[in-house]
């Protein structure tokens, strides 16, 4: 097996603006095995459906220790790099954020999606208290000795209608962008980012790594490299996907 530290610096190599690493998200060992099967680089867990495979609703309601040992067993499953959905942390402190990380990187994990809304609730902490949360992530991950590759996401676009995404918006994301980057990101998530134009202006203001999640009407994977996108990753799509097409067969199949 692949150590630990070396995965972490294969996954930081795979974002490169323009050429996006493709992370289509897994929510056990079983589909993070076929995932790695098709050609994969590297996986990736996505909250949502990690919750719902287990019964649970999304925004950490699926019990910590259960998701880290969901992550355990997919790290066990593919000697690939691992990067996990770790929402908010599980905690609200910075204290507590850095030692769930450290019990996070303890299952083999070389990353993270580490995001500003206030769990369960509709809002979002301000930039200053998220940058703080995102220093704490990175603590967590030098007192492990594991660079991890914290992927700072932004609900600011996912918590509004495409259609009312506007320059203001953006600069907030920017602004962010840059006061995670200098608390120790390594990558920007903007989930619900769809317009080009919006897209672009992101890419080019920040140094870090754009991440775009491919949600239905978001444009294609070569036209987000175009745009200077670094990844591309699918959240619950596959899940939801593989759920359909499951009741369908399972309908046909009762039916029958």
């Amino acid at each position: 097996m692949t150590d630990q530290n070396t995965h972490a610096e294969t996954f930081t190599a795979l974002h490169k603006k323009g050429d996006p690493v493709i992370l289509y998200n897994i929510w056990d060992a079983g589909s993070a095995a076929a995932v790695r099967d098709a050609g994969a680089k590297a996986i990736a867990t996505g909250s949502a459906p990690v919750a719902m495979a287990q019964g649970f609703g999304d925004g950490q309601n699926i019990p910590f220790e259960m998701a880290l040992d969901n992550a355990r067993r997919i790290v066990a499953a593919v000697d690939l790099p691992v990067s996990l959905d770790l929402e908010g942390a599980y905690a609200e402190d910075v204290a507590g954020i850095a030692a769930n990380v450290q019990r996070a990187l303890d299952t083999g994990v070389i990353g993270f999606n580490f995001e500003d809304q206030i769990v369960g609730t509709k809002e979002l902490y301000d930039t200053e208290t998220q940058a703080a949360r995102v220093a704490a992530v990175r603590e967590g991950s030098d007192a492990a000795g594991i660079n991890a590759f914290i992927n700072a996401r932004t609900d600011i676009f996912l918590k509004a209608a495409p259609d009312t995404h506007n320059d203001a918006m953006l600069d907030d994301a920017i602004a962010r962008a840059k006061a995670y980057e200098e608390a120790g990101a390594s990558g920007f998530f903007a989930p619900g980012l769809k317009d080009e134009a919006l897209i672009a202006r992101l890419c080019e203001a920040t140094d870090l790594p754009v991440n775009i999640i491919a949600l239905p009407g978001t444009p294609d994977t070569p036209t987000l490299a175009k745009l200077g996108v670094a990844r591309i990753s699918y959240g619950p799509v596959p899940y939801k996907q593989m759920l359909a097409w499951l009741q369908d067969n399972a309908s046909k199949a009762l039916q029958a």
